[in-house]
């Protein structure tokens, strides 16, 4: 079974975990149900999800919060362009990638993908190459949000470390009865690392936010 985490930034800067369900799989039903829920107790204002790629997330996206942008993982995106790389040339083509997201802005960004399109090309990555053409624009939403906010906005990392954490707990019990009782387990997880330092310490200076906003 899968289970299904949403954690977010509330606008005072702390981070919260917003929901926790039991998904059959990570398809679009399951998602559909956890976003209704979501909703439907009050989320609202939502500036921007970040996600890997999973479609039956990203496919609902647009019918519960059409206003929110999607930033694709750029940790799970170079994954996915490394798959079409041969093994000797994974630490060059990383290097080249991770220069993309180094630039100042968004426009910046866009041309430098454009070089390194041509450069995999002329390398006779072809495959890497369509990837990083064709999803490179998914991993620069975060260039809409204060430059402070970006290195925390362009991975999924921090929700990455509490599932991590949840499967460390889920593999000593390693069988339950029922769907149930290791949603229970996960939730009671979730519950105590909201209460450490992970939920009271602020992650996002909000104020640059509004800022933002005021000058746009």
């Amino acid at each position: 079974m899968s289970v299904l985490v949403a954690i977010g930034v509330s606008q005072s800067g702390y981070r919260q975990v917003l929901g926790v369900a039991e998904g059959a799989k990570e398809d679009k039903a399951s998602w559909t149900e956890f976003l209704r829920g979501l909703k439907e107790r009050g989320l609202k204002g939502v500036e921007l999800f970040v996600s890997d790629k999973c479609l039956g997330l990203v496919e609902n996206l647009g019918d519960f919060y059409p206003e929110a942008k999607w930033q694709r993982c750029v940790v799970h995106f170079y994954r996915n362009v490394w798959t079409a790389v041969p093994t000797g040339k994974v630490k060059e083509v990383a290097a080249m990638l991770k220069a993309i997201h180094a630039q100042e802005d968004a426009q910046a960004a866009k041309e430098k993908a454009h070089q390194i399109v041509e450069k995999l090309r002329a390398m006779r990555l072809a495959k890497a190459a369509e990837i990083v053409e064709n999803g490179i624009d998914a991993t620069l939403s975060y260039y809409s949000l204060p430059p402070e906010h970006w290195r925390c906005l362009r991975t999924n990392n921090p929700l990455e470390r509490l599932m991590l954490e949840i499967r460390r707990r889920t593999r000593v019990v390693g069988a339950f009865p029922d769907g149930n009782s290791a949603l229970m387990l996960v939730a009671a997880r979730l519950r105590h690392v909201a209460s450490t330092r992970w939920g009271s310490k602020r992650y996002l200076q909000m104020n640059r936010l509004a800022e933002v906003r005021a000058i746009a």
